[in-house]
């Protein structure tokens, strides 16, 4: 029986999986889901990468990873609309060298934008990612930015439940800005929104963006807090002026009912 046993365990030693054999641990896994939909401008979308590139050269971006207890984390950035784009792939980050090489990635070429606007399938598709690697990291965190509400797919609320079965965090990075195509689209409480039906997890918080000129600075901040950890002073960081109270997460597919017969989209 001794020997039977021996045998068993020799061979689950050998033969287990690529994925348990190749996992590598890091302090956080942190998938990035950037909107790209028809209502974000060329100007929008370099911006976006742009900020995002600045931020992650940051030091004190690097200092937030050395705060870890295995001092590495994991990063990808996904471009999402209808459906979704890796722009790159998952990257394990250890040095200052490592953002860098990562933030070179995102300014090598500028996409066109895409149609519509799914975050309840941004955030499956960054489940699916992160649920899907060769990663195992002690905290899970889905970040999503966006100009407006889900329009389009399962509804927004299936898809925050489904990360956060997972444990994934989410966190918000709700673009309120008046640029191009968005403004007819424009939804003035999106933080409240993103509040109400986009966040959820341990710690999960929402910072508006009200201007493009604070991008990559808001950038940095949210990177910072979720890298080392960190939760706001506010859960969530209040928008300016608004009344706070919950927002309709099906208001997104019924203002798209709402335009589309107004201009007779399909």
């Amino acid at each position: 029986m001794r020997f039977v046993l021996f045998a068993a365990l020799i061979l689950l030693t050998h033969f287990k999986s690529p994925a348990m054999a190749q996992a590598v641990e890091v302090d956080l896994e942190l998938a990035l889901l950037v909107d790209v939909s028809r209502s974000m401008t060329e100007r929008e979308l370099e911006i976006q990468r742009r900020g995002y590139a600045e931020a992650l050269r940051d030091p004190e971006i690097f200092e937030a990873v050395q705060t870890g207890l295995l001092q590495r984390i994991a990063l990808t950035y996904i471009e999402w609309a209808g459906a979704q784009e890796v722009v790159v792939s998952w990257q394990v980050i250890e040095t200052q060298d490592d953002l860098n090489a990562f933030a070179d990635k995102l300014t090598v070429r500028f996409d066109p934008t895409l149609r519509r606007t799914s975050i309840s399938e941004a955030l499956i598709y960054g489940t699916e990612s992160i649920t899907g690697n060769a990663i195992a990291g002690l905290r899970k965190v889905i970040d999503i930015s966006g100009d407006g509400p889900n329009n389009q797919g399962r509804g927004v609320e299936f898809g925050r439940d489904t990360a956060l079965s997972h444990g994934i965090t989410i966190n918000g990075l709700p673009l309120m800005t008046r640029e191009g195509m968005g403004q007819q689209w424009h939804l003035e409480d999106l933080d409240i929104y993103y509040e109400t039906c986009v966040i959820g997890g341990p710690g999960a918080f929402v910072i508006p963006v009200y201007d493009w000129v604070d991008f990559a600075g808001a950038v940095k901040r949210k990177l910072i807090l979720e890298i080392a950890g960190h939760t706001p002073a506010a859960e969530i960081l209040p928008a300016q002026g608004f009344e706070r109270s919950p927002r309709d997460c099906r208001v997104g597919e019924k203002i798209w009912q709402n335009r589309s017969r107004e201009f007779g989209f399909p």
